[in-house]
């Protein structure tokens, strides 16, 4: 029967209600943190790009960043909010001072409606704006303004103070993890030189913009040639070939903007870097030989910049103000004259870069007939049926959609089976391993095609070519807790660190968390990731509850699987140190048995020895 469509059909919402109830629309997904993406960090960037703006326009050299447990506070010493708008400012959608007022010039935020994002979207908000000797505080909670304080005076300096608790009935029980906080805190650091970050006591500060980026990204020994930094108007970029990845990678920026998906400027200086290229050595080399390897950082900055999605993660079509010239032509020029400068003085530089691109030329050559035979052999043993049970939507269909894409990687008939029935098919794969994987550890990436096993795995992913084609925004590594388990994952992790290592590097890679027992009684069954929630379990459901310790993955049925796998899924991120460098963390774990692992494991099993020495004494 049809649904009668009335005039009680038609709701309002008002803007806090809108917020909660589509927060893909302002933040991109929700995510318990896990993911440098979730949406608790974008709540984060949406007050410190305020802050920033601040400072661009050139007001406030410091921004103080605290976050305890899951409050967060961002304090400022630019102008203040003006504090007969503070409320506006807050809780109005479409109100600021980016609409032409010429307050802020070039700003990320054009539409008002990022720190309304964060009020709505929490818990407990407050805003506090410091001006000219007075201040004004407002408090709000769920974007519900409960406490609306009078303007008093204060002598504290001027500036803005916002204070907010992420809502948990939205994000779950989510974390803030310091290794994705101070990576963003970086790169503002990195596009703002001068500009002092201070997070729970602990300094962010560059001098060398985006030069300094990629000398800590890359490290000194994966450079091919010294790093070429070219400055010139609003546009600046950085970029070096690395002998750390098979891939292009790229950290852009519009208005300090991480546009993740690049844009317009990045396609803008891919064009520009092939094409100076051919024309200084006067030879057709081909793109792929010319961009292979290639690292760079590229900022550019824009009046009114028009983004694909209100997360701001891809540049659209704009033009550069006054003149009106495109993007593509802005950048093409000064790339064409800088590199081409750059190349003409520094003559072993150019010969370092013409010696990386025929290598690329030789080893493509190479590769092309054994990916050929890559490409027939996945045809034939039918990747879709035998291996990959595919979900309905892949990462190139729409952003919302795909940044909810997972592939679970497990082993065995019965753990993939539990996965396969129990997952989403809209947006979660399975990846079946036969056995344990090959140790790739020291093998040329010609192994890749001719491993059966990680042919079709780099076939599932599908970045052989470019990260840009990555069908999944999550990669999940799910094997049993034991030690055939684990060394199944250090296999794993060896192969994407090995080949793939831009994948760990944009945070896609992760482990997944499966309980170790269950605890139940006849009102309640409580699953636990470690001892200590168990034992707290049995505090809640009784001594005498029922406890269950599961040994793999294929002993949890689907119907129990779903609970691990679903809105509650724990997710432990691969995060990279930036102290050390992949091929140090591969030589370390997977090379031969060297003193200092040897050392390592010496160690570990005296305090596995004293520990039970220990268990036994207490018993």
């Amino acid at each position: 029967m049809t649904e009668n469509y009335t005039d009680d059909s038609i709701q309002t919402l008002d803007w806090k209600e809108h917020i909660r109830l589509r927060p893909g629309m302002y933040i991109g997904k929700l995510g318990d943190g896990t993911s440098h993406d979730d949406g608790i960090y974008v709540l984060l960037k949406e007050v410190i790009d305020n802050s920033i703006d601040e400072y661009m326009m050139g007001h406030g050299k410091s921004i103080e960043i605290t976050i305890q447990d899951t409050m967060v506070v961002v304090r400022d010493y630019g102008r203040g909010i003006p504090l007969g708008k503070v409320i506006d400012c807050v809780s109005r959608i479409n109100t600021g001072a980016k609409y032409g007022s010429g307050a802020f010039k070039k700003s990320v935020g054009l539409n008002g409606v990022g720190t309304k994002a964060v009020n709505a979207l929490s818990s407990w908000f407050t805003a506090q704006s410091i001006r000219e000797g007075q201040t004004k505080v407002v408090e709000y909670r769920k974007g519900e303004l409960v406490n609306d304080f009078p303007i008093e005076p204060s002598d504290a300096r001027q500036g803005t103070i916002i204070s907010f608790i992420p809502d948990e009935e939205m994000f779950g029980k989510f974390r803030y993890l310091p290794e994705y906080v101070e990576e963003m805190l970086w790169n503002y650091a990195f596009l703002n030189n001068g500009l002092s970050l201070h997070f729970n006591g602990q300094k962010f500060l560059a001098k060398n913009g985006l030069l300094d980026l990629l000398e800590r990204n890359i490290g000194s020994e994966n450079k091919i040639y010294p790093i070429i930094h070219i400055k010139e108007d609003d546009f600046e970029c950085a970029f070096t070939h690395s002998n750390n990845t098979y891939n292009e990678e790229y950290y852009s920026f519009v208005n300090g903007q991480n546009t993740t998906q690049g844009g317009t400027h990045q396609n803008a200086f891919r064009e520009a870097f092939v094409k100076t290229i051919r024309d200084f050595y006067k030879k057709d080399y081909d793109t792929a030989d010319i961009r292979n390897s290639l690292v760079a950082a590229i900022s550019l900055k824009v009046q009114e910049p028009v983004f694909e999605s209100q997360t701001k993660t891809k540049l659209g079509s704009v033009y550069m103000e006054p003149n009106g010239r495109s993007i593509r032509n802005f950048i093409g020029d000064i790339i064409s004259k800088q590199l081409d400068n750059y190349l003409h003085m520094n003559p072993e530089t150019a010969e370092a870069l013409q010696r990386k691109i025929m290598q690329s030329e030789k080893e493509r050559r190479d590769m092309a007939n054994i990916k050929k035979l890559a490409r027939e052999s996945v045809k034939k043993v039918s990747l879709h049926n035998k291996k990959l049970r595919d979900c309905r939507i892949h990462y190139n269909s729409n952003h919302e959609k795909r940044l909810e894409t997972t592939l679970f990687i497990t082993e065995g008939d019965s753990a993939s089976g539990s996965i396969t029935k129990s997952r989403d098919v809209q947006t979660q794969a399975v990846f079946s391993l036969k056995g344990k994987p090959l140790n790739c550890y020291g093998l040329s990436k010609k192994i890749v095609y001719e491993n059966e096993e990680f042919n079709l795995l780099q076939a599932a992913i599908n970045i052989d070519e470019s990260m840009e084609n990555l069908r999944y925004n999550n990669i999940v590594i799910a094997t049993d807790a034991d030690v055939d388990g684990m060394h199944i994952r250090l296999l794993l992790l060896t192969f994407f660190l090995q080949f793939y290592p831009d994948l760990v590097r944009a945070g896609h890679l992760y482990i997944l968390q499966t309980p170790l027992f269950r605890v139940r009684n006849k009102k309640e069954t409580i699953y636990c990731y470690s001892e200590e929630e168990r034992q707290q379990a049995l505090k809640k459901l009784g001594q005498n509850a029922e406890i269950t310790r599961f040994k793999g993955l294929g002993e949890i049925s689907p119907d129990e699987f779903r609970f691990f796998i679903g809105p509650g899924m724990r997710l432990d991120p691969v995060i990279l140190r930036r102290d050390l460098s992949i091929p140090e963390i591969l030589s370390y774990y997977m090379g031969k048995n060297t003193p200092d692992r040897q050392q390592f494991i010496i160690n570990n099993l005296r305090l596995e020895e004293d520990l039970t020495e220990d268990k036994v004494k207490v018993e």
